[in-house]
């Protein structure tokens, strides 16, 4: 399924003309496990992480992805959706994640849980949830920006359409959480909140800071 995903992440982007460039701070060891967090503006961020990844992984993302049409194939299968309103959903999926993760199986989760109202888009605060899983298992974090998506295609594309283009991905180093404890997943969130705004900044992108 991440062998077919990857296919289908590559190939219904370049059919429109979208290509990803991932732009690495250092070389990733995809045979390890890993939690990846990228910021979230547009749909095909997605695309992006299924063509990134080179291992098998489960993306956590909200219970309406099951309803697709495409993305309903892999959720009622490797991946794992959640209904952030719903306690007993969001204990449910991170019990599940937690046995992808036993099993060797990296994660990818967007920590802003959404993609900004704003246009340009804002960086939205992160949830606490991918953070202690990565401290509670000992897993490192890959925090993932996501550059210009939104430029080529913000959210799905029905306000303000979309257009062929090269999205920019900064893959950053992997942030060790072996020696950090459950107090720390605050000061891991923040972090990598952090890193991601501080790559904003860099790009020169009309990407806000909330």
């Amino acid at each position: 399924m991440n062998g077919f995903r990857r296919i289908w992440g590559f190939l219904s982007s370049a059919f429109v003309g979208i290509f990803y460039k991932f732009h690495y701070e250092e070389p990733i060891d995809w045979s390890k496990t890993y939690i990846i967090c990228p910021n979230h503006s547009s749909n095909l961020d997605i695309s992006a992480m299924c063509v990134l990844v080179n291992n098998n992984c489960s993306f956590m993302g909200k219970q309406e992805l099951a309803d697709g049409l495409v993305t309903g194939l892999f959720f009622r299968s490797v991946d794992i959706p959640v209904n952030r309103e719903s306690k007993m959903s969001s204990f449910r999926a991170f019990k599940k994640a937690s046995e992808k993760l036993q099993q060797g199986i990296s994660l990818v989760i967007f920590p802003e849980g959404m993609i900004s109202d704003h246009y340009p888009p804002q960086l939205c605060e992160f949830k606490n949830g991918p953070f202690r899983l990565a401290i509670e298992h000992k897993i490192p974090i890959i925090p993932v920006t996501s550059a210009n998506t939104w430029e080529i295609l913000w959210d799905t594309g029905v306000k303000h359409g979309s257009r062929p283009g090269i999205c920019d991905f900064y893959v950053h180093k992997p942030i060790d959480t072996a020696n950090l404890t459950i107090a720390d997943a605050d000061t891991l969130r923040d972090q990598v909140f952090g890193i991601i705004a501080q790559q904003l900044r860099l790009t020169e992108k009309l990407y806000t800071i909330a």
